[in-house]
């Protein structure tokens, strides 16, 4: 069986869970491009027998997953932290007794890059066996100058020498650190005028995101956060309505931003504005599952025609996991999202949300050969057999990176 969602930019709506499915479906890659999607009899007819193959039988080929928001490059673990939520204590409570994310920014500041690089690579090999083939990746554990860039170079290094895409994301606005508590604003002042543009000098990333939420960063402040967005050539991502109805989806909306990302509290309006403006809703239900909190209205977000996309938030704090197979699963079991659904949303949709959706997130012709054989006879298994790793072999811009569960040396093309 081969399944896909079909088209160069986000899906919306009913079509969002309208897939192409083809019993004994065959992929034909010519270096790291698809030449041909269709069924083995036709294929053969076209192009003879083929030399060299990716066996598929009896599972289900798919694209690969793009995890559209991910915060991988960081040190320290908090599982302290997770035993004290399981105690009673919020997520609020243990950032104000000096957990959370600051926690992990004295960590990550504590780090070498040399560190950070082998803690990231350790990370995109996870992905990649779980069947991510494109990943986004967030700095924001710095929160200064020199460890922000650092966060940012380890991610270039690990992503030069490894074979998940990366798509990286500058997110000093990711917290106000300690030594600026007593002047938000002065910190909002020294991102704008010194971090963004030492990030935007090296060419370190190609968005930007804020952490817009009470207690973190307002509105007025993500619009100064963010104006300088177009003139650096980034696309804006968002951390919109997290904990309360503030007002970032409609801050996304109003900012032209490429997605906003977690929204469990999103007003109707804010889901009028995203659905109005094309912002792709990149749900977390990896987030809702880990803190014991709602999940976002997924279900109503589709039903209202906005895209939505799917994503680990991959992080020490609040979904540590790389496995796209299980954020699927949430988003069904939890949030409301159909098998067909979820996996538009964990592939095309998700690459929308990147800028991508033009080269990667569906098996059509043209398109970059990044895909996965699954060990199973549908794509609904990702959903149905959940809890487990049902990748047997992924495939990445036409070479062989994962054979049988195992990672392998790209030295074979499909």
């Amino acid at each position: 069986m081969l399944a896909t969602p079909r088209g160069g930019g986000a899906i919306a709506g009913s079509q969002q869970g309208d897939l192409l499915l083809i019993p004994g479906g065959v992929v034909r890659c010519e270096g790291a491009t698809i030449v041909f999607v269709g069924d083995e009899a036709e294929h053969d007819r076209r192009f003879g027998a083929a030399e060299e193959t990716v066996e598929a039988h009896g599972g289900t080929i798919i694209p690969g997953f793009v995890d559209a928001h991910t915060h991988l490059p960081f040190a320290g673990y908090r599982e302290d932290e997770f035993d004290r939520r399981l105690a009673g204590e919020s997520y609020a409570e243990i950032a104000a007794s000096g957990g959370g994310i600051v926690a992990t920014v004295a960590a990550t500041r504590a780090a070498s890059e040399d560190e950070l690089v082998r803690l990231t690579l350790a990370r995109l090999d996870r992905q990649l066996l779980h069947g991510t083939t494109t990943t986004e990746a967030k700095s924001g554990y710095g929160l200064a100058l020199d460890d922000e860039l650092k966060q940012l170079r380890a991610l270039r290094r690990a992503a030069a020498v490894h074979p998940v895409e990366v798509a990286a994301t500058a997110m000093p606005a990711h917290e106000v650190p300690p030594e600026w508590r007593h002047d938000p604003d002065g910190y909002v002042r020294l991102v704008v005028a010194e971090i963004y543009p030492a990030i935007a000098a090296a060419g370190l990333a190609e968005a930007v995101d804020v952490f817009c939420e009470r207690g973190v960063f307002s509105p007025v402040q993500t619009r100064l956060l963010l104006a300088d967005a177009p003139r650096y050539g980034w696309r804006i991502h968002l951390h919109a309505d997290e904990l309360t109805p503030l007002g970032g989806a409609e801050l996304a909306a109003e900012l032209g931003a490429t997605s906003a990302s977690h929204l469990l509290h999103v007003s109707p309006a804010g889901r009028r504005a995203l659905a109005e403006a094309g912002v792709v809703a990149v749900v977390l239900p990896g987030v809702s599952f880990f803190l014991r909190e709602r999940f976002a209205p997924a279900r109503q977000l589709v039903a209202e025609g906005v895209p939505v996309a799917l994503a680990t938030d991959c992080n020490p704090g609040s979904s540590h996991t790389e496995s796209m197979p299980m954020i699927m699963a949430l988003a069904c079991l939890g949030a409301g999202l159909s098998a067909a659904e979820a996996l538009t949303a964990a592939t095309l949709n998700a690459a929308a949300a990147l800028g991508r959706a033009h080269r990667v997130g569906s098996l059509e012709v043209g398109k970059q050969a990044d895909l996965v054989v699954l060990d199973a006879p549908s794509s609904a298994h990702l959903v149905y057999h959940f809890g487990v790793n049902l990748v047997r072999h992924v495939v990445k811009k036409g070479r062989l990176v994962v054979r049988d569960g195992v990672r392998v040396a790209p030295a074979s093309a499909c």
